[in-house]
């Protein structure tokens, strides 16, 4: 099978790994010639522009970073002859994937709206979970290789924007849970509780998240913030899901604060950072700092 990818970056690259091991030949397009060039040393062939890998694959994916790129992007695809079916990836709401449907729609071309969680280790694990949303016979043609990429498949609907909600339902929840857990484990650590203890107690009582369980542990205790994602991109999320909620008239409270606390660590210039480094700016203001003392 010969499927297109676009966007090569940390999360594109390692689902794009996952479709190569699954037997598929891929079809690359990203500006970056130094990301491309592992893959096609192993067979991939690459494409001067997206237009190229559309003209190229029935099945395009595509991994990008915001919804400007995304809908640039697909203007190029619906120019494909080959593509019928574009799956896009991105986690880029609502209003932006109804633009790139238009986009691909007008040329017929299927919109499968498929949005993935678990970072890029859970990428190249074949872990991630993965929510589509599209037509029943495009979720059908797609979902041996939506196995491929992820442990879990989660169709939640035939119209494409179904996914993009779900997904910002989550990542809302997530961080919401990030920021609270920063400020209590650093209320913890000011009082002189032992950073660790306080994480292998959470993680047996009914604080525990996924937090806890997985981010404070492997990326701050640590001190190593890497779990793999910019702090950018969680407050990029946070805001399209504050914007979905507005459109449909559903007050937010608790997250409109937690969006303010993203926000702020990316203003103290913490954007391109790993968004795990969030908590350094609630330990600058406590004068503490949340590590394991071994």
């Amino acid at each position: 099978m010969e499927l297109g990818f676009l966007g090569l970056g940390q999360m594109g690259s390692a689902i794009a790994e996952r479709l190569q091991g699954a037997g598929a030949t891929l079809h690359l397009f990203d500006p970056n010639e130094a990301v491309v060039a592992p893959f096609a040393a192993k067979g991939a062939l690459v494409h001067a522009s997206p237009t190229g890998v559309a003209d190229a694959a029935r099945i395009v994916f595509a991994c990008l970073p915001n919804g400007a790129v995304c809908e640039s992007v697909a203007a190029k695809v619906a120019a494909g002859s080959a593509v019928r079916i574009y799956v896009e990836m991105s986690t880029i709401g609502g209003p932006a994937q109804a633009r790139v449907q238009a986009i691909v729609a007008a040329r017929g071309i299927t919109l499968v709206d498929c949005p993935i969680s678990g970072g890029p280790k859970g990428a190249r694990a074949g872990t991630l979970t993965v929510i589509a949303a599209g037509s029943p016979d495009s979720r059908t043609e797609l979902r041996p290789w939506l196995q491929a990429i992820g442990k879990t498949v989660f169709e939640v609907g035939d119209k494409p924007g179904q996914a993009q909600l779900m997904k910002l339902v989550n990542n809302l929840i997530n961080a919401a849970n990030l920021a609270t857990a920063f400020e209590a484990l650093v209320l913890g650590a000011k009082g002189g509780l032992d950073p660790d203890q306080m994480v292998n107690i959470l993680n047996v009582s009914t604080g525990q998240n996924s937090a806890t369980l997985t981010k404070v542990p492997k990326a701050v205790l640590t001190g190593t913030f890497d779990y793999g994602a910019s702090l950018t991109t969680m407050a990029k999320d946070v805001a399209l899901g504050l914007q979905e909620a507005e459109a449909l008239g559903v007050p937010m409270w608790v997250h409109e604060t937690v969006g303010q606390l993203w926000r702020f660590g990316e203003q103290q210039g913490l954007g391109p950072a790993d968004f795990t480094s969030l908590i350094k700016v609630l330990e600058g203001w406590a004068g503490v700092e949340v590590r394991s003392r071994v």
